[in-house]
């Protein structure tokens, strides 16, 4: 098998699981296609060294991560803003309203708490493993974790209380 045979074969088997991990941590099924396809992108490019990586998943989900916290710096996402659009998806077995709640209290987490909440939570990476994935140490790791979780219970706190406002009036 060539070279551009086994690029095509993993990254064909593995788009499903890169938009999983790409829509959480951009909001957008758009731009999680354009995370992917930048990630994919710059696999090919490094395609010869990356299919000797011990760990092929992990090599391409830090190029993944990488793509994400490198628009958020400046550059596409600084200049381009969508406007949100339904999921496509369906949450099977749960409630889609909490799903949402969550949808949205996730959004308004700073990227990189995003990006750590993602791989700790979504991609069930343990501290170590989202430390070098994302570049950082363990401490980094944990603090990035509590500030996003402490995020994401205030803004689903605050959803809560508008709720029952609502209910009471």
């Amino acid at each position: 098998m060539s070279l551009d045979e086994e690029y095509t074969a993993y990254v064909s088997g593995r788009l499903p699981w890169l938009r999983r991990i790409a829509y959480p941590l951009c909001q957008d099924w758009h731009r999680a296609d354009d995370l992917v396809q930048t990630a994919i992108t710059r696999l090919y490019v490094k395609w010869r060294h990356a299919r000797l990586a011990d760990d092929l998943d992990a090599y391409v989900r830090v190029i993944l991560i990488r793509v994400f916290l490198a628009e958020q710096r400046g550059g596409w996402f600084s200049r381009v803003r969508l406007t949100p659009m339904p999921p496509h998806s369906s949450f099977e077995g749960s409630d889609r309203d909490t799903a949402m709640d969550l949808r949205r209290a996730l959004a308004a987490v700073p990227p990189r708490q995003r990006a750590t909440l993602v791989l700790r939570f979504h991609c069930d990476l343990s501290v170590e493993q989202t430390a070098r994935t994302l570049g950082c140490s363990t401490g980094t790791v944990k603090s990035q974790t509590a500030r996003g979780l402490a995020t994401l219970r205030s803004t689903l706190g605050a959803q809560d209380t508008r709720v029952a406002h609502t209910e009471e009036c």
